[in-house]
């Protein structure tokens, strides 16, 4: 490969053809062949990328399991560290969508916003705790610290501010907007 730049022991060290990486850290991308264009700044970042390509993981084990997810954001420690195939997705904070591994399209911004997803796909989550306890729920958007807390695997909910939603676990097409809403 060319135009890359690995700093860092096992950064890079598997790469055969892959081009415009970066990797900065202790096994940082170690495992990436043919993956392309793809940042990796923290130690294990990226580490078990192979082919995919345009990911971006920044913090200490930042999608650390990828393998072939791609088009990925994560910055925080252990931000998307379980994501193996999911693409598509944007983790901003320690531990935000942690246990990902295959859904698409999730946005999470906060400590620990959808940190138990595993599945469910297009969900926004900002703030501290916003559908922690999600898992398989989709199209949900929780806005507000421990909004949705409690939502495992309700659908289509909306909750806008401070514990809206807090208690809902299986419910589906609510909204509420204000303060425990």
């Amino acid at each position: 490969g060319t135009r890359n730049t690995a700093v860092g022991g096992y950064s890079l060290d598997a790469n055969t053809t892959a081009n415009d990486n970066v990797a900065v850290g202790w096994g940082a991308l170690t495992a990436n062949t043919t993956g392309a264009s793809n940042t990796a700044l923290g130690t294990t970042a990226l580490e078990a990328n192979t082919t995919a390509s345009n990911n971006v993981a920044v913090g200490y084990n930042a999608m650390s399991a990828n393998t072939t997810g791609t088009d990925n954001v994560a910055v925080g420690s252990n931000a998307l560290d379980a994501n193996t195939t999911g693409d598509d997705n944007t983790a901003l904070g320690d531990n935000a969508l942690g246990a990902n591994t295959d859904a698409d399209g999730n946005t999470a911004v906060g400590s620990a916003a959808l940190t138990a997803n595993t599945t469910g796909t297009s969900n926004v989550a900002v703030g501290h705790n916003t559908l922690l306890a999600n898992t398989t729920a989709y199209s949900n958007t929780a806005v507000g610290k421990d909004a949705l807390l409690t939502n495992t695997t309700g659908n289509y909910n909306t909750a806008l501010g401070y514990e809206a939603l807090r208690l809902a676990t299986t419910a589906s097409n609510n909204t509420a907007i204000g303060s425990v809403a």
